[in-house]
């Protein structure tokens, strides 16, 4: 059962850290086009990742000096390199889990198969014993019935 909640626990770390790659990949290709095509007014509205409420319009546009500035940075570049590392670590974590999981119900399975086989064995040696007693017993009536 524990198992079953850390995968669980491991998922929603996965899908909470393929939000914030998404949404600065977003801001990566923004900044990748509005260098390459110059005098272009390209706008990040923030409502469709849920940062700001739907009734707010805050829009993050490249005309702006504050938008230039985080785009030249490098430190947008290694944050946005650190949650793909966190992505993909939860990632790896999940899959391991999963595998954990197979492997496991494998095992019990093949512990329950070796279980009834052992059952089976010990019912057949019990048969075997009864009809051997029975056989030694009608040869011993017979040798005493020709005595």
């Amino acid at each position: 059962m524990m198992t079953y909640l850390f995968m669980l626990a491991w998922l929603g770390v996965t899908a909470f850290t393929s939000l914030p790659v998404y949404m600065y990949f977003n801001l990566w290709t923004i900044c990748r086009n509005s260098t390459l095509v110059e005098g272009a007014n390209l706008c990040l509205d923030l409502r469709q990742f849920g940062i700001v409420t739907i009734g707010e319009e805050k829009k993050i546009c490249t005309v702006s000096e504050n938008f230039l500035r985080m785009c030249e940075s490098t430190e947008l570049n290694m944050t946005f390199h650190l949650f793909i590392v966190a992505l993909a670590g939860a990632g790896a974590a999940v899959i391991a889990m999963v595998h954990y999981l197979m492997v496991l119900s494998a095992n019990w399975a093949y512990v329950k198969d070796a279980c009834r086989m052992q059952k089976y064995e010990d019912i057949k040696s019990k048969e075997e014993q009864e009809l051997h007693d029975i056989h030694s017993t009608r040869s011993k009536e017979r040798l005493n019935a020709y005595t």
